[in-house]
């Protein structure tokens, strides 16, 4: 892989190598402890994150290498007017691999174009794709859940906006006998692009309001933040928010081997009270991330084992 952009970049050949040599690494940590001695990462951050940058970071670290970059857009040049592509190709000059979180949608995309020799991954570009976090997602699943066919994958919350559920449908379309629940407000619904690519492939999907629904179905609940902002009016958030409120009470129509994700922040739409409930694995997804980053550094600096 010379830069990884979009989920697909990635073959599922590729892919299973990745989440194997993460099982490999989560099985023994230090043997991997000194394989990028020498290498460096440069983290660049156009806008705030916890996990995605501190998992980068904690990754490169515990193969043996360096982290350098910023974690804002006010604290680099681009504060001053500087283009993407003059910031990677300065980059460059110093770290052999990237890892880009922007705002805006194909940024990660126009850094790839020009860089000439560093290796460049996509750490989320606006609301369009977040394949790292789906890498994570994929680990979380079939860790869990001992697959990565034959699910029914429950999607709640932004939908429209949320890049960590764009990159996970268009990943999972290549397994076999995937069914996805989409639950939303009508608002939020995925875009029409997802909701084609579903379509050309051929996959099992329903669109529904109301999680109480459809909460006995699912093998997986993958949960977003739904945000006031992005509704047209104040009545339509009252009257759908609490819909979107994962609670205790609901999960008692769960299946008892069904799993909760969430690729965090969360501010309400988990209860706390679930956190106690062993079905709820977002925190140990948050963990898996570090582990499967730690297998792509590796797999895309050629680094044999």
């Amino acid at each position: 892989m010379k830069h990884l952009i979009e989920p697909t970049d990635m073959t599922p050949q590729e892919v299973d190598e990745v989440l194997n040599l993460a099982d490999r690494i989560i099985a023994n940590p230090k043997a991997y402890a000194h394989k990028c001695e020498g290498k460096k990462l440069a983290t660049l951050f156009y806008e705030p994150s916890t996990r995605t940058r501190l998992s980068f970071e904690a990754a490169m670290l515990e193969l043996g290498g360096s982290v350098l970059g910023f974690s804002s857009a006010n604290s680099s040049s681009a504060a001053k007017g500087e283009s993407v592509a003059d910031t990677i190709r300065t980059v460059e000059c110093y770290a052999d691999i990237a890892a880009m979180r922007h705002p805006k949608e194909g940024a990660a995309k126009v850094a790839a174009m020009n860089a000439t020799t560093i290796k460049v991954i996509n750490a989320g570009d606006g609301g369009h794709l977040h394949p790292t976090q789906t890498l994570t997602d994929l680990l979380t699943i079939r860790s869990l859940k001992g697959r990565l066919d034959d699910l029914t994958i429950g999607m709640c919350g932004d939908l429209m906006f949320g890049r960590t559920v764009h990159s996970l449908i268009r990943a999972l379309l290549r397994y076999p006998k995937i069914r996805f629940v989409l639950i939303s407000p009508k608002e939020l619904r995925v875009p029409d692009y997802i909701r084609e690519a579903m379509n050309n492939q051929g996959v099992e999907f329903q669109e529904v309001e109301r999680l109480d629904d459809v909460m006995d179905q699912l093998d997986v609940l993958y949960m977003t933040r739904v945000q006031r902002e992005r509704f047209f009016n104040e009545e339509d958030y009252i009257r759908l928010r609490d819909s979107y409120i994962l609670d205790t009470e609901k999960m008692e129509n769960a299946k008892s081997d069904m799993i909760v994700m969430h690729p965090l922040p969360r501010v309400n739409e988990i209860s706390v009270e679930v956190d106690k409930d062993p079905r709820a694995s977002y925190f140990k997804q948050a963990l898996y991330g570090k582990y499967v980053r730690m297998a792509l550094i590796m797999k895309m600096l050629g680094v044999e084992e």
